[in-house]
């Protein structure tokens, strides 16, 4: 009974340990999200600035395995190269040690249960209010005091075993230093880290336990080789359903901590030797209560030398891993071709929406480059007799389909963002971005209604006469101009000046509208004209006109101003006033 009782003090306090590490990752990650971004940028600049990334932001929110399935996520929504996401990976791993001496310095030499209580004694109150900001910080203040107390219960739940003989003499056997022992703590260490899905709860049950005298050197040392190797489930898991990219930087993380571990293994006692020259203190020497205290510090040292070696063994021959990375993990066609997939880490993995705020606003300036591609597609085949126009209806029919299933899926994970958006900041911007692309849908809608008025006209022989195909060139070469404009500056906020050249694009195309109109009415009013064809012409203007209401509304998005409607027909039933 009492073993029981002992079982359940250990699952729980560990039970507490995670919840600390969740409430403070998460609390500095929504303290740190706009911030993030700018963190995230400099990953793209070179291998060494790679691993510096990886290890700051790993510090930052007290989670490698957090980092890895970011990394992850940038590397299967386009954002990162395989080589950028090698060297984020090598920095984790290095990040990853600071919670080991966290635990190390603080979780056995000071007195963290009033660590815990004045921590939480601060963030008590900060938690009732009506700032983000301060709301963030008491989830760090919080998430830091239940880390600290789970880490005492847990340092007390583990009994003392110096006076049971036969618990000692099993022990004496675990901690023999042998190869298949060590293989042995290696595998176990493994199965732990998988079990409770951070590198770090392992490290602190493995100090804790040599604290407590449970496990001596050798074997504290294997079992932190094994965490190592379980950290990397999370980063699996996360890659399942993604793209081949994806899957390539997973398995870059397990082979780069498998490798490691191994060569860790070989090269076992001189690595400790190593460590044991590097920390205060003979390590071999000590006994009792002063191994006891002493080995957390060592082991803290083991873990950060050895994934230090690590990274420096495997950072001259970053490319080089990729490549056999790529060689590993063939590509392969994985939906119809002209499908548009967009492929996301969500449910425990992605715990902020920052993470992909970068990832969808590449998607959409994706999807403006293609509704500018229908555009000009569509201005080359105006008037072209020598235009194949079956085929490039089809093709816009293609396209325009593509535009709608990015429509469906970006705005779907985009509201799937809202329902868990941390801050108003973010859900603002997801609500410009839904926007967005409603508005680009439109666009592609147009073109390719513009495409269907042309092949009618082909079809039924109808002609313009030179001067009215002269006015009707000017007026789409106009829209198009506004459409890239709004397109290249997709990326940011508008300025003041820039949303005022937006406006005059806008009333430009509002006159020549108006005056193209009137040449209409004129030649109806004359009698001359074909009926048919004069429609077909206001058919035209129409879609044309629309088009640079959606322009305007994507340049207002953007510039944060009020939602604008088009002037000759309000849209039906796709409008999603989200402003």
């Amino acid at each position: 009974m009492k073993t029981i009782v002992i079982f359940f003090q250990i699952v729980g306090s560990l039970g507490l340990f995670l919840f600390g590490i969740k409430l403070l990752s998460e609390g500095l990650q929504k303290s740190a999200g706009d911030k993030m971004k700018a963190i995230l940028k400099l990953m793209t600049k070179n291998r060494f600035i790679s691993i510096m990334t990886g290890l700051l932001i790993t510090i930052i929110i007290q989670s490698s395995s957090a980092t890895t399935v970011m990394v992850v996520s940038f590397v299967n929504a386009g954002l990162m190269g395989l080589t950028q996401a090698i060297g984020v990976i090598l920095g984790a791993n290095i990040g990853t040690t600071f919670t080991g001496w966290l635990v190390a310095l603080l979780g056995f030499k000071v007195d963290i249960t009033s660590l815990a209580l004045v921590s939480i004694a601060f963030a008590a109150p900060m938690m009732f209010s009506k700032k983000n900001k301060t709301r963030d910080a008491a989830d760090v203040l919080l998430g830091f005091g239940v880390l600290f107390l789970g880490l005492n219960f847990m340092s007390h739940s583990i009994p003392d075993i110096t006076g049971n003989i036969e618990v000692l003499e099993f022990l004496a056997t675990f901690n023999s230093d042998t190869l298949w022992m060590n293989m042995l703590c290696i595998l176990l260490g493994t199965l732990v880290t998988i079990v409770v899905q951070s590198s770090s709860a392992a490290m602190a049950m493995t100090l804790t336990m040599a604290y407590n005298g449970w496990l001596g050197v050798t074997a504290s040392a294997a079992l932190i080789l094994g965490s190592n190797i379980g950290t990397t489930i999370t980063a699996y898991l996360a890659s399942i359903g993604t793209s081949t990219t994806a899957k390539r930087a997973a398995w870059a993380h397990i082979f780069f901590n498998v490798v490691g571990s191994v060569i860790a293994l070989i090269l076992f006692h001189p690595l400790l030797k190593l460590v044991n020259f590097i920390t205060p203190g003979d390590i071999y020497t000590l006994e009792g209560a002063t191994l006891s205290t002493q080995l957390p510090l060592f082991l803290a040292m083991f873990h950060s030398v050895f994934n230090i070696m690590n990274t420096i063994i495997f950072f001259p021959f970053v490319r080089q891993y990729a490549h056999f990375i790529e060689r590993l993990v063939p590509a392969k066609a994985e939906y119809d071709e002209g499908t548009y997939h967009f492929k996301y880490i969500g449910g425990v993995f992605i715990d902020s929406p920052e993470i992909y705020m970068l990832a969808i606003r590449d998607e959409i300036k994706k999807m403006a480059n293609l509704a500018c591609n229908m555009l000009t597609r569509y201005r080359g085949m105006f008037n072209n007799r020598g235009a194949d126009i079956e085929s490039d209806a089809l093709a816009m029919k293609k396209d325009e389909d593509y535009a709608d299933q990015m429509q469906e899926q970006l705005s779907d994970f985009c509201v799937h963002l809202l329902q868990d958006s941390q801050t108003p900041t973010n859900a603002s911007s997801l609500n410009c971005l839904i926007r967005v692309m409603d508005e680009l849908e439109s666009v592609t809608d147009s073109c390719y209604n513009l495409t269907i008025l042309s092949q009618r006209r082909y079809n039924q022989g109808w002609t313009f006469d030179e001067a009215t195909d002269k006015d009707l060139r000017e007026y789409q070469s106009l829209v198009q101009e506004f459409l890239d404009y709004v397109r290249d500056r997709m990326d940011r906020t508008l300025t003041k000046a820039e949303m005022q050249k937006a406006n005059e694009f806008e009333e430009q195309i509002n006159n020549q509208r108006n005056r193209l109109s009137l040449m209409v009415q004129e030649r109806l009013s004359d009698g001359k004209a074909d009926v048919r064809v004069e429609l077909l012409i206001l058919e035209k203007i129409r879609h044309l006109e629309h088009i640079g209401d959606y322009c305007t509304n994507i340049a207002e998005a953007y510039h944060q101003a009020v939602k604008h409607t088009p002037m000759l027909q309000k849209r039906s039933g796709k409008s999603m006033e989200l402003a």
